[in-house]
């Protein structure tokens, strides 16, 4: 097994490198420069990649990016506070970025003779991210499967699909994933800024996983918060 693994830098695709290394059959971190609000994620990505010994394609995406507009992510539009399951958060949905990134990845994938493309999707963005369900990973491992049909046998492989966040957090400490070496906030500050969605819920899965978090959080408390108000609606 030869896999690319789609890597942002951020706790669930950098946790899924280090199972896919512990495993022997990571060869390849690919990630994306879409114009995203900063490229901190980036450096973890390269971190992580430089650290497993693998190779590393950034593909710079930024002028179909540019097109993609209307999220808080590409766009000068403010990044929410608040849980993932707000419905503030859809403004942080880029359109089809996942199939446009996968499409990638195969492409890659096909050219290196690699068998599997990795991607960290899990259950908890299935709220808000219509690609990040199941229904659309394996509609596209068979598009994909059909666009390569005798040139290459690629597999699509998401072992989190079905999973939480602190399910993730757990297999990532098994293999000694280094947490402290991702960035998950939206915001790109100093610190992670423990307000917007990705940060809540980061901080909702060590809780939830008994994993101590070791993140440096500009308002640490403000999940509790967040948390309280989803389970009173």
């Amino acid at each position: 097994m030869r896999t690319n693994l789609i890597c942002s830098g951020g706790l669930d695709s950098v946790s899924l490198a280090h199972i896919l290394a512990d495993q022997g059959v990571l060869k390849r971190l690919t990630s994306f420069d879409y114009g995203q609000r900063h490229r901190k994620e980036l450096d973890y990505a390269q971190a992580c990649a430089e650290r497993l010994g693998v190779a590393h394609h950034v593909i710079d995406m930024r002028s179909i990016g540019a097109a993609l507009t209307g999220s808080a992510l590409t766009d000068d539009i403010a990044v929410p506070d608040g849980h993932y399951a707000e419905d503030t958060m859809k403004v942080t949905v880029v359109p089809n970025r996942n199939a446009i990134m996968l499409s990638i990845a195969y492409g890659i994938s096909a050219a290196q003779d690699d068998d599997t493309v990795a991607t960290a999707v899990h259950g908890g963005d299935h709220f808000i991210y219509p690609d990040c369900r199941p229904l659309f990973t394996q509609a596209f491992d068979a598009m994909q499967r059909a666009a390569l049909d005798g040139y290459a046998d690629i597999a699509l492989h998401t072992p989190f699909v079905n999973r939480s966040k602190a399910d993730i957090v757990r297999e990532g400490a098994r293999v000694d994933t280094p947490f402290a070496q991702t960035w998950s906030c939206y915001k790109g500050g100093a610190q992670h800024c423990g307000r917007c969605g990705t940060c809540v819920e980061r901080r909702e899965a060590f809780h939830l996983a008994g994993i101590p978090d070791l993140t440096a959080y500009e308002d640490p408390e403000f999940w509790r918060q967040a948390i309280g108000r989803r389970e009173a609606v």
